[in-house]
């Protein structure tokens, strides 16, 4: 399986063929959805989640998405290619089995509403936990994608989720609000704490899981 990451919290994987792709929202690149089989969105934050650039990539080319209940409010002209997922449920998107998991949103402060939010295991391979810090239960997690920044998180929390997920490697993920002096500071942080390979990737950059 080959992984993009592109800017921010979105992925696109590609297995025998099929293109899968996740949180493809308004800061990632608009490509990434060339030759979507599916899409899975994590949750309805419009940096996971594009409707306009959805719809007009549906128009192309018909596909799955793969998301939450409250992603029909959102979705707009896009909303009839919604598939709805409930935590816990397992399902295949482009080919490629697909585990949800957590089933709300991190807190962002009290007076804010908490949404849905899924995570994905992807191949039993890859976790994208979209805004959340859930650790999929019973599975040996081979790569992480970790959201290091956020207004909902934490430096040491997202530390603690890394090594409480403990998988062989871990990828930044949600970095679209950072800058060059929050990268400095925290990649060299999360290299030194999160006790295993952790890595920033520029968006664009493919690797195999």
């Amino acid at each position: 399986m080959q992984v993009t990451k592109y800017a921010h919290s979105c992925l696109r994987l590609e297995h025998d063929g099929g293109v899968l792709v996740v949180d493809p929202g308004v800061y990632s690149e608009p490509e990434a959805l060339d030759g979507a089989d599916a899409v899975l969105i994590t949750h309805q934050h419009p940096d996971h989640v594009n409707p306009e650039t959805l719809a007009r990539a549906l128009e192309r080319r018909p596909f799955t998405v793969n998301g939450p209940a409250s992603l029909a409010g959102v979705l707009g002209d896009a909303a009839e290619a919604l598939t709805v997922v409930a935590p816990g449920e397992s399902f295949t998107a482009a080919g490629v089995a697909i585990r949800a998991y957590g089933g709300q949103h991190a807190v962002i402060h009290p007076d804010i509403p908490v949404i849905e939010n899924l995570g994905y295991l992807i191949n039993d391979v890859v976790y994208h936990p979209g805004d959340s810090l859930v650790v999929p239960e019973e599975v040996q997690v081979d790569t992480l994608f970790a959201p290091i920044h956020a207004p909902w998180s934490k430096f040491s929390e997202v530390v603690d989720f890394i090594r409480a997920v403990a998988p062989r490697r871990a990828y930044a993920l949600h970095d679209g609000l950072l800058n060059g002096n929050g990268f400095a500071v925290l990649d060299r942080q999360y290299k030194a704490l999160s006790n295993t390979e952790y890595q920033r990737l520029e968006p664009g950059s493919r690797f195999d899981a």
